[in-house]
């Protein structure tokens, strides 16, 4: 499966567009997503169309959710809200159409950077790019002198001054909850410490290796510096422990630094401070341990036409020019035109520029992204071996890539 590399670079030279028109649409739309603010714009600027009925849910489980409610027929959401990695799943339970003849009837105006091509076949329209970078306060490491963290390793000596101050106790923070969160520190960190996924070209898995290792060891070091109860921490948790003044340095996504450095729900010393930096590396490296993303929308495959057409309509004017303003620009790197970079989005930009590593797009990797998940939370808490964390994992994801075909 070929999955075309987008020129997340060209956000950078968007020019001012146009305002769209305004949106009618007949038939009904249901939206599913995350619930972070930029999703929540896109939502919104869906629901402005008129004619028809859009209704959306938008919550942190959308990918516990999403490929069954699109399963039935007719599908219960008529769009997913997606990235690199969950589109993968929708794909391979055939629950996504391709959007070829939606795109060349009511979208020839969409940018081509935007336009997800897989196979030959337009499978989502990208609106925004992300990567996960450091979030950091920066009155807290002028008062115990540290400069700006660059790497993990810088982290844990930040983090062992500002306890050692009685500044906080549990200075780092990360969304390290068990099961899609914790596999994506993972796959940063292992891909920090340059290691491979699979046996060159094949689906068999190739992790329980010194990388595995090291990756394991530096995650649970890290864990010593956060809240003990780690592993509940997604991130809207770990975000409100930075905004409480509990946790002064931590990974966190681009598209989340807007609500962490607004005056909602910290006091003025804490979000006055906080601030963005680059991707981390690990172990001397100098690939970043992230991975660059981008979010986009789908069209369900088990809905009428009818619905098609107003669920494409609905979601090109919810990603169109029409969304953006003072309020929302700040909100993600847009792939959108008009989109005026802000400060707050330097570390997406900064993670471009250090050539990030995209996420995995392959049909087997979910598989093992779900194995970790499963499979590394006794590690850090100390009740086996990384090694045989490790072991449990490849087991896992061998049964399942078995199971679906990818493996004899």
């Amino acid at each position: 499966m070929f999955f075309k590399k987008i020129a997340l670079v060209s956000v950078l030279a968007i020019t001012a567009g146009t305002a769209h028109a305004a949106c009618e649409i007949s038939g009904n739309v249901s939206i599913v997503g995350n619930e972070f603010p930029a999703i929540q714009t896109v939502a919104k600027g869906a629901a402005a169309c008129s004619g028809g009925e859009v209704k959306s849910n938008l919550t942190a489980d959308h990918q516990k959710i999403n490929v069954d409610g699109m399963s039935g027929n007719p599908a219960e959401y008529s769009s997913a809200i997606i990235a690199n990695s969950s589109i993968v799943a929708l794909m391979n339970e055939d629950v996504i159409r391709p959007l070829n003849d939606l795109v060349a009837e009511y979208g020839q105006d969409i940018p081509k950077n935007q336009l997800i091509t897989i196979d030959g076949n337009i499978m989502a329209v990208a609106f925004m790019a992300n990567a996960q970078t450091l979030a950091y306060r920066k009155d807290v490491l002028a008062e115990i002198g540290a400069d700006v963290p660059s790497s993990y390793e810088d982290v844990l000596a930040a983090a062992e001054k500002i306890r050692a101050a009685g500044i906080s106790q549990y200075p780092v923070g990360g969304a390290y909850k068990a099961g899609w969160n914790l596999a994506q520190e993972f796959t940063n960190m292992y891909i920090g410490h340059g290691g491979e996924f699979y046996n060159a070209g094949t689906a068999e898995v190739a992790i329980n290796n010194a990388q595995g290792v090291a990756t394991l060891n530096m995650l649970k070091k890290l864990t010593e510096y956060m809240n003990p109860d780690f592993l509940t921490h997604d991130s809207n948790a770990t975000g409100a422990e930075m905004e409480a003044g509990n946790v002064v340095i931590m990974n966190m996504w681009g598209s989340r630094m807007g609500s962490l450095m607004d005056a909602e729900g910290a006091e003025e010393q804490v979000y006055s401070n906080i601030t963005v930096g680059g991707p981390l590396t690990v172990a001397g490296g100098t690939t970043p341990a992230s991975t660059l993303w981008w979010d986009g929308w789908t069209v369900a495959k088990n809905i009428s036409d009818e619905d098609a057409v107003a669920t494409f309509l609905a979601m090109k004017h919810g990603t169109s020019p029409a969304i953006l303003n003072d309020e929302t620009m700040s909100q993600a790197v847009w792939m959108i035109e008009g989109y005026t970079p802000a400060p707050v989005n330097d570390g997406v930009f900064a993670a471009i520029a250090a050539g990030t590593i995209s996420y995995p797009m392959l049909p087997y990797h979910g598989l093992l992204h779900t194995a970790l998940g499963n499979n590394i939370s006794d590690f850090l808490l100390g009740k086996e071996s990384a090694e045989q964390a490790l072991a449990d994992t490849e087991a896992a994801y061998t049964a399942a890539a078995k199971e679906k075909g990818f493996l004899n």
